[in-house]
């Protein structure tokens, strides 16, 4: 397949989400530009508490969207295969692992597509969810509120929800599309990769700079 085969670009985001789904078993999967925005997204659309715990040997990223969020987090010393649960949520770091029927009902699995992952494209991430309602919300967060299934050109649109600009690309959709057909993807990477012991670590919040 190619991009100028979609008479639409945007087909191409929903083909791929389609063969996300039927691969992995979970009825809806909702693309993103990365596996920390998908993160993000589900952090905002499902959790209402105020602390979740998680290991330590993460990617940074996961930590700067606690601190984002506002969220308070603990960081245990914790071996995991392939994802991890943030305890005190139903959502899974699902960034190392892509496999036939690897979705579990009631979760929010988000997988990443990135370098060094089992299905590398390069760049993107994807929510995989049974809930009806957060894969409409997640994907109109997913593109500055924009409804890309009911509205061509967006300017149609009128009203939007609260969204962000963290859409996958269509021509990235087609490359992932491409290889989940050709089988071109390793079911699990190893867990902790570089990963350090992210307790070890400090982060400083940014101070604004006079112009």
């Amino acid at each position: 397949m190619k991009i100028s085969d979609y008479s639409n670009p945007f087909d191409a985001v929903k083909d791929f989400e389609h063969k996300i789904a039927h691969f992995t078993g979970a009825p809806y999967a909702i693309v993103t530009d990365s596996c920390t925005h998908a993160i993000e997204i589900a952090f905002r659309l499902t959790f209402s508490g105020t602390h979740v715990s998680f290991p330590s040997r993460t990617y940074l990223s996961v930590l700067m969207t606690m601190e984002k969020l506002g969220i308070d987090y603990t960081l245990t010393d914790e071996e995991w295969t392939g994802e991890y649960e943030f305890k005190g949520s139903q959502i899974w770091d699902s960034a190392r692992l892509f496999k036939r029927h690897m979705y579990r009902d009631g979760i929010v699995q988000c997988v990443s597509f990135g370098r060094t992952k089992p299905l590398e494209i390069g760049r993107g991430g994807c929510l995989l969810t049974d809930n009806k309602e957060l894969y409409i919300a997640a994907s109109r967060m997913r593109m500055d509120g924009r409804d890309i299934f009911k509205f061509s050109p967006w300017i149609n649109q009128e009203t939007f929800d609260l969204g962000f600009h963290y859409y996958m690309k269509p021509e990235d959709c087609v490359t992932g599309s491409n290889m989940l057909m050709a089988k071109q993807f390793t079911e699990q990477k190893p867990e902790f990769y570089n990963y350090p012991d992210c307790r070890e670590l400090k982060i400083n919040t940014y101070t604004k700079i006079k112009l």
